[in-house]
């Protein structure tokens, strides 16, 4: 009587029946579990499976085993496996590190080297901090991915502390920068569908960067990147630009796009970074932005700010826009909201928050409980350590090195940019890129990252020491002086 009186009770339960599928299923599984023969045949309930189709799953598939990636004779060949096996999408310094600690970086022979690279403005804990580690760990042990089909306590509480600790109504989460960024994209052409625009234009800024993804680099005004990548001459259409912090330029674009539309066409939104990383470390204006949000308001666009570099302290304030006196619509994260565990985030205020609808947009990983436990580790430690205090006050010390190089070697380098451990110097020196630069101070034990065409980036880990910034300072103006004397 055990099966016929549970099946009794199942189908009186109301919200059971309302289930088809999973009611299917069950049923399938407690007649196998009960003993029947049929429970998962094509016909449901009706035919057995034939004892023949048993024995095609015995058959063993053989995969060659992956390699031990720190074994000695794998890093000894790590050039030619890169050659052999990976795509050559980048132009890759000859180094092989294996390991990490705080600023610290530990190269496969022993070396070591001061990281102010911080995977380009990613690790901004450092390397092996012991929140992140604690907080990744455990939440690998309980539950690292469900889907977004279901509650996540972690994208939860994360989207929470993002809401409350800036502008935003709401919050999106994606795995990369590009991918937020590509939402941004899209919740300003359905912002503005709803409108009734039919071609909906979105204004970049020349030499910004906004991703690699299709939509995201055809909104990076550099045409380097879009080389090959056109169809009939054209990449996303949709796009114009106007010079950076260029107020007139602006907003004679504006006026433009809107007066020769028509109403069919016309400006959906204004997406700018607060300050240009790839593009120079340039900071924005403050009349810039102001022109700028006044424009969307007194057009319905909307004000998109990409915080993806910038964002997350790095400014010395936790959003760079908070640098700028505006609000946007929408502004994107990513890089350091994990601390280096992949994640990005699409936040929303007010009236971008009601545009999109379920089925509009989505991400399989997006919000995931590894990734949001990583970005709540690193939240936390923002409060607990007082890491805004910090990346002010190194950043001003950090200028001050660099301000006091430049004057020292004007033969070599020129202005000091940027914002709180986001700096970059210029390089003066004739036929001299910024990479020559980088690459001599990496055999001095300093790892620096160009930005633009003639710019030295600092972007070290937000947790990095007085004595940290002394010695980084100490080896790029040994190799300053050098490079003056030749």
């Amino acid at each position: 009587g055990g099966t016929s009186s549970v099946l009794v009770s199942i189908h009186s339960h109301k919200r059971f029946n309302n289930m088809p599928f999973h009611r299917d299923v069950i049923l399938a599984v407690l007649l196998a579990s009960c003993g029947a023969m049929d429970a998962f045949s094509p016909s449901s309930l009706h035919h057995a499976r034939p004892s023949s189709s048993l024995a095609a799953v015995t058959t063993k598939t053989e995969l060659v085993p992956p390699v031990d990636p720190l074994d000695a004779s794998v890093l000894s060949s790590m050039q030619s496996k890169f050659e052999d096996y990976v795509l050559k999408t980048y132009g890759r310094y000859p180094l092989t590190l294996t390991s990490g600690k705080g600023c610290t970086l530990y190269a496969a022979d022993g070396s070591e080297y001061l990281d102010f690279v911080a995977g380009i403005a990613t690790c901004v804990l450092g390397h092996g901090h012991p929140a992140l580690v604690a907080a990744v760990s455990s939440q690998m042990e309980r539950l690292h991915h469900v889907s977004n089909l279901y509650l996540i306590p972690e994208q939860a509480a994360l989207a929470e502390w993002l809401v409350s600790n800036s502008c935003a109504d709401k919050a999106f989460f994606a795995n990369s920068g590009a991918e937020a960024n590509e939402g941004a994209i899209k919740l300003a052409r359905k912002h503005a569908s709803n409108q009734g625009v039919e071609e909906p234009v979105i204004i970049t800024a020349i030499d910004s960067f906004h991703g690699r993804t299709l939509a995201a680099v055809t909104a990076t005004g550099q045409p380097k990147y879009h080389n090959g990548f056109k169809y009939g001459g054209k990449m996303v259409e949709g796009f114009e630009y106007t010079k950076y912090n260029d107020v007139e330029g602006l907003r004679s674009l504006v006026e433009k796009i809107n007066a020769e539309g028509k109403g069919k066409r016309k400006v959906a939104a204004i997406m700018m970074e607060a300050l240009q990383g790839e593009g120079g470390i340039l900071p924005g204006t403050e009349e810039f932005f102001l022109t700028a949000r006044e424009l969307c308001d007194a057009t319905g666009a909307l004000l998109i700010c990409d915080e993806v570099q910038v964002g997350m302290g790095r400014s010395g304030k936790l959003w760079g826009y908070q640098n700028l006196g505006v609000e946007p619509d929408v502004f994107t994260s990513a890089k350091a909201l994990g601390g280096g565990v992949p994640i990005g985030a699409m936040l929303t205020r007010g009236k971008a928050s009601e545009v999109l609808q379920p089925g509009d947009h989505a991400s399989t990983y997006g919000g995931n409980p590894l990734a949001c436990a990583a970005a709540l580790a690193v939240a936390r430690t923002f409060s607990e350590d007082a890491i805004l205090d910090n990346v002010n006050a190194r950043g001003t010390q950090l200028a001050a090195g660099l301000e006091s190089l430049a004057a020292r070697y004007p033969g070599v380098l020129g202005a000091v940019r940027g914002w709180g451990l986001m700096r970059g110097v210029v390089v003066t020196r004739e036929n001299t890129a910024p990479g020559e630069v980088v690459g001599k101070c990496m055999e001095e034990g300093l790892l620096l990252v160009a930005a633009g065409k003639d710019v030295v980036r600092f972007v070290p880990p937000l947790i990095v020491t007085e004595k940290e910034v002394e010695r980084a300072l100490e080896i790029f103006g040994k190799v300053v002086e050098k490079m003056a004397a030749e």
